[in-house]
């Protein structure tokens, strides 16, 4: 072999390493989101009253615990992206949500309502919310998964169901723009079901694209 050819070709194997994972996820979010931002825009836009929300701060919890999911998922997809992760030392990021849920959902029981508890549970935005989410979530989802094909993820099927986590938390961020079911416990009960919707897609879709 032309030792100078070799040489040649190794230099240029060199010159295009694999683009790290964090920036393919980066970039593959951003390409996927005008989809979902689209469907938000076209289907159900931002609640006429949200200037008057913005003064409630169940309206604002919503956004915290939705971020707080999206933003775990982020870390800890990231970090599943590694050959021979696991969740050890990073799965705690994901209670984080569930904290800031739990602390909204004690806060309410604490102060006078209008609406029994079942009421505010069932609210008048479910089935909206199990469909809009999962949607929306759907070109997000694929976008990490493209973006995380770049890693080699030794739990496929996991790593993809974080990928679902996330993808439903950026989701459930615009959804909850839209939501006029502002009770800690609406969120707790559908949020989590339209959640667990897309982290099963993820899962399942994860265990065949994410094999290295």
């Amino acid at each position: 072999m032309d030792t100078d050819r070799l040489i040649r070709t190794l230099a240029a194997d060199n010159a295009h390493r694999a683009r790290p994972v964090g920036f393919a996820l980066m970039l593959a979010l951003l390409a996927a989101a005008p989809v979902s931002l689209l469907m938000f825009f076209t289907e159900l836009g931002v609640r006429p009253d949200v200037m008057v929300a913005m003064r409630n701060p169940f309206f604002d919890l919503k956004f915290a615990v939705t971020l707080a999911l999206a933003i775990a998922a982020i870390a800890v997809s990231l970090h599943l992206s590694r050959p021979e992760a696991s969740l050890r030392g990073f799965g705690w990021l994901l209670l984080a949500p569930v904290g800031i849920l739990a602390a909204a959902i004690g806060g309410e029981m604490m102060m006078p309502q209008r609406l029994p508890m079942m009421t505010r549970m069932v609210g008048k935005n479910s089935s909206t919310c199990l469909v809009a989410i999962p949607l929306m979530s759907l070109p997000l989802l694929a976008g990490a998964l493209l973006g995380l094909r770049h890693g080699a993820p030794s739990r496929p099927a996991v790593a993809g169901a974080i990928a679902g986590l996330l993808s439903a938390g950026l989701a459930a961020t615009l959804y909850a723009s839209h939501c006029t079911d502002d009770s800690p416990l609406f969120v707790a009960a559908w949020y989590s079901i339209a959640t667990a919707l897309v982290t099963a897609i993820g899962a399942l879709a994860g265990a065949k694209l994410l094999k290295y």
